[in-house]
């Protein structure tokens, strides 16, 4: 107290600006919204490279203040049943070149208020298309035999793969292939990549259409889904297509994309009009 300044003043941080911290939250929420499942690590790393001044710790804090929290899968949706057979991946040495030769299916929870549904997808692995789907509150194989008997009505492919799941082993969905002469590929085990075109199609469909939604109900995602599986088919130009849609590349010709968009079209306005099961299973 020499100079009559107590200690405490020398040492006492300066208070950061509350528009700081405005700033940095304002842009939190920008990236946050970009990249919902970019975690408070990442966050931090793009805010250093922009030259902001914020330790991860205070990113942390302000992520958790707002109620940020990266997204990521929280439901097991691939339980392996050990009693039922399991078949070998086809897919790794076979040049995928035409429409049919291959289709690949999945199944991927989608949270809703008060839990989660289901949804099951086929897709063509030559042209990206979906060919079937559909959505439950249960996580069974009734739902993939829903998806399976729509697409078929459809086209009938050489082989369909799956992953390791009860529902792609059960004998019910084995029997259904096998009366069609389908092969059966499963993916091996901790193998996502080997079924890489549906999982790309699961981001598409839950960050361009599921995160932007506020679906409550299964009426409300069957529907948003529909016209999602609708606008991706026939509207969204592919990068992996060279920017054409997965009609086009599909069937082949504009005539026959134009026979499709008018198919897809009166099929949504079927699938608005049907009602949910009983069994809870929204035949799509």
């Amino acid at each position: 107290m020499l100079l009559k300044i107590s200690r405490s003043s020398l040492y006492r941080k300066t208070v950061e600006p509350r528009d700081t911290n405005n700033q940095n939250m304002h842009r939190i929420c920008e990236i946050y919204e970009q990249n919902p499942f970019y975690g408070y690590r990442r966050i931090h790393v793009v805010l250093q490279r922009e030259g902001v001044k914020i330790n991860r710790k205070k990113v942390q804090r302000l992520m958790r203040t707002n109620g940020l929290k990266a997204l990521y899968p929280k439901k097991k949706t691939s339980v392996r049943n050990h009693a039922h057979a399991i078949f070998p991946y086809l897919l790794r040495d076979t040049n995928i070149t035409r429409a049919n030769q291959a289709w690949c299916t999945d199944i991927t929870y989608i949270k809703i208020r008060g839990g989660f549904v289901y949804c099951v997808a086929l897709i063509d692995v030559f042209s990206r298309r979906v060919i079937g789907w559909s959505v439950s509150p249960f996580l069974d194989v009734k739902s993939c035999l829903v998806a399976l008997e729509m697409a078929l009505l459809q086209a009938v492919p050489e082989i369909i793969n799956s992953d390791q799941g009860c529902q792609f082993t059960s004998k019910e969905w084995v029997a259904a292939l096998a009366t069609s002469n389908i092969k059966i590929s499963m993916d091996g085990k901790g193998r996502w990549a080997d079924n890489i075109a549906i999982e790309r199609f699961w981001r598409s469909l839950k960050y361009e259409d599921i995160y932007l939604n506020s679906y409550e109900t299964v009426d409300q995602v069957s529907k948003g889904i529909a016209a999602y599986i609708v606008f991706y088919n026939a509207q969204r130009p592919h990068q992996a297509l060279g920017y054409n849609t997965p009609d086009a590349v599909y069937f082949g010709s504009a005539k026959g994309l134009l026979q499709q968009q008018v198919y897809d079209n009166n099929h949504l306005i079927d699938v608005f009009k049907k009602p949910i099961l009983s069994s809870g299973t929204f035949f799509a």
